[in-house]
């Protein structure tokens, strides 16, 4: 199986490679039929190549499940726009490089290098900068913006929730969240209307932080968003395709006003953390000995005594978050030290409740990897989903065993990694409550 696509999200059997000898297809309506006898199918297939077939359908990235990472005009794509060739290009041309950074990522390449993820943050900025980029910012700083629209969505909702039925509005429970470009292109794809609103309305922090850098951030730098070319490092192949959405794209105004806006993408590429890593071993860099780069301050969450501001939560903390903040907002509550999550089916699988007066009022879930997902999509479905708020994620174990990440070493079982990741995210992190206000610095 390809590493490169989220092996969770796939259609029956299908393999992650398709030789050549194969052709995906979103449906055979668009192809010639080859023989009098050809049977019509409306389902999605992968058809095996023979020499009297026609061209097989060409699907683009928006039409992409990121099922499989097959070999069609949709991977070239991907393979041009979002690759090592390309930022090094990009480089090349004097444009004003901008690099994000996630927190997952840099607990895999701390994992990798046996050093603290605030060293590989300072590391890898000595890095980009010697590459020639401007600046190195922090996704931590989105995903707290990310957490405060999400905790207010869901408030709102959930007092819509409690009218009654002809003054209810916008008010579909439970709530989804949308952090994960895996998922929702699931939903969108598979799935459609009736799952569609549930799900939160609110960016990634991947395009939060996009779309700060080109709005805002961009202009104190005394740059267009044109002369900006922006780079995140992930843990996801699928947030390449995420990146490439016409929902993450906006027009500026050209000074020759008879000509057309610019269309401006907020995020311009995706590295994940293995392509980062080649990316170090392409220029021959001893990662551990290079110099902690002081840090650029304008977009992190790193405070005076070094301390990364953080929350629990290896995908986000997005159930937990806004557990806190609906049990305080809502009912009055604060809750001090770690929520009692309990696990069901799986570790996969775990939710958290509040209870007042002998009544639950607040039930939570995360919901990890696809055969669990599917059962709140069914319990959705069919109006029977007694949950408030759910956290998804497409990957088993969440955003920190990406499909981006760095393999294990030799020797080294997945199960061994996934641990080690998850005791070393925490290095280094100050918790806050994020619902009290946004913490990241802004200089």
């Amino acid at each position: 199986m390809s590493e490169k696509f989220s092996p969770t999200l796939r259609i029956g059997d299908l393999s992650d490679f398709i030789a050549p000898s194969q052709a995906c297809v979103v449906s055979l309506k668009g192809l010639k039929k080859t023989a009098p006898n050809t049977i019509k199918r409306d389902k999605p297939e992968v058809a095996i190549a023979n020499k009297e077939q026609t061209d097989p359908v060409k699907i683009s990235l928006k039409d992409c499940l990121a099922c499989s990472g097959c070999i069609t005009s949709a991977e070239t794509v991907m393979l041009e726009k979002q690759s090592l060739d390309d930022f090094l290009s990009n480089i090349d041309k004097g444009k004003a490089i901008i690099v994000s950074l996630s927190p997952q990522s840099r607990a895999s390449l701390a994992v990798y290098f046996g050093i603290s993820p605030l060293q590989v943050f300072k590391k890898l900025t000595t890095f980009f900068k010697s590459l020639g980029v401007k600046a190195v910012f922090d996704t931590s700083s989105s995903r707290d913006l990310t957490l405060i629209e999400t905790c207010h969505e869901f408030v709102n909702r959930y007092k819509q929730n409690q009218l009654s039925d002809n003054e209810k509005s916008n008010s579909a429970l439970p709530m989804l969240s949308s952090a994960c470009p895996g998922w929702i292109c699931y939903a969108e794809k598979q799935l459609g209307s009736y799952i569609l609103p549930f799900i939160s309305s609110v960016k990634s922090p991947q395009q939060t932080i996009g779309a700060t850098i080109k709005h805002h951030i961009c202009q104190k730098m005394g740059l267009r968003p044109d002369e900006v070319y922006h780079v995140t490092v992930m843990p996801c192949y699928d947030k390449k395709l995420e990146a490439v959405r016409d929902d993450f794209v906006f027009e500026v105004e050209q000074e020759d006003a008879n000509k057309s806006g610019l269309r401006i993408t907020e995020v311009d590429s995706v590295l994940t953390t293995g392509e980062v890593l080649d990316l170090i071993k392409l220029k021959a860099v001893d990662f551990e000995t290079l110099d902690d780069h002081p840090l650029d301050k304008m977009l992190t969450n790193v405070n005076e005594e070094g301390y990364l501001y953080g929350v629990p939560g290896s995908s986000g903390g997005y159930a937990e978050t806004v557990f806190r903040n609906a049990a305080r907002m809502l009912y009055g509550r604060e809750i001090e030290g770690p929520l009692a999550f309990k696990s069901l089916r799986n570790m996969d699988f775990r939710e958290v409740t509040l209870e007042v007066d002998g009544k639950v009022v607040l039930k939570f879930a995360l919901c990890y990897g696809f055969q669990n997902l599917q059962n709140i999509v069914r319990k959705v479905k069919i109006g029977k989903c007694d949950y408030h708020f759910v956290e998804v994620m497409a990957c088993p174990s969440g955003c920190l065993n990406g499909g981006g990440q760095i393999k294990p070493k030799p020797q080294q079982s997945p199960k061994e990694l996934l641990q080690s990741l998850e005791t070393i995210y925490m290095e280094n992190v100050s918790f806050t409550n994020i619902a009290d206000g946004f913490v990241c610095l802004f200089y």
